[in-house]
């Protein structure tokens, strides 16, 4: 077993483990919120060079559904939560107790559940990483957003861009109820973040 507090443990996996805590935080907080099993798993963290990221993500020019959520201050993060057009319709049905609807405008209800959604999310995440770093991590209103996801991506890592040319990408898929759902949440920090959280792990055994 890798002590985190070590200084030879690699960064990587100290971080991956901060997510997987963070990722079950974040699967008790959506199974309260819908009232189903929701189960959320970690896929993946890497670094991924900044102009890669769409691709390697698998996130093409597909319309999709997205709440993103910034934590304000010095120590900055992305979570976005990404929903091709027929699950944010079930999710926002399933929460309204409706009928999905595909052809219907989306209504300022079904807007709501969703961001709301994506805000219990961000909490879930952050709330991990404020506890461990000793410091608010507060979350931004959420923005729902409808736009190709590969444009959206890019204006995420805009800060980073300005910092370094690699980012840390923490990619997680969801289950509902045993079925594989499309929805995906992908966490974004700031390189600023991922040193104070690196420092936090070697300084807290």
């Amino acid at each position: 077993m890798i002590d985190l507090a070590s200084p030879d443990c690699p960064p990587l996996e100290s971080l991956r483990r901060l997510s997987v805590e963070a990722t079950q935080n974040a699967s008790s907080a959506m199974c309260r919120w819908t009232g189903t099993r929701i189960h959320l798993s970690l896929d993946e963290v890497r670094e991924v060079p900044l102009e890669n990221v769409s691709a390697e993500m698998e996130i093409g020019d597909d319309l999709l559904t997205m709440v993103v959520v910034r934590s304000t201050g010095e120590l900055g993060a992305e979570i976005i939560l990404m929903f091709d057009e027929t699950s944010s319709r079930k999710l926002a049905a399933c929460l309204l107790g409706r009928v999905p609807d595909d052809c219907a405008e989306w209504d300022e209800l079904e807007t709501s559940a969703l961001t709301e959604t994506g805000n219990i999310l961000a909490c879930a995440y952050l709330n991990v990483m404020a506890q461990l770093i000793g410091s608010d991590l507060l979350p931004s209103p959420p923005l729902l957003m409808r736009d190709y996801g590969a444009s959206v991506i890019q204006q995420a890592l805009m800060a980073q861009a300005m910092e370094c040319d690699r980012v840390l990408i923490c990619r997680t898929t969801f289950q509902q109820d045993g079925e594989q759902l499309d929805w995906r949440v992908l966490f974004i920090p700031t390189e600023v973040t991922r040193r104070h959280l690196e420092n936090a792990f070697r300084s807290n055994p």
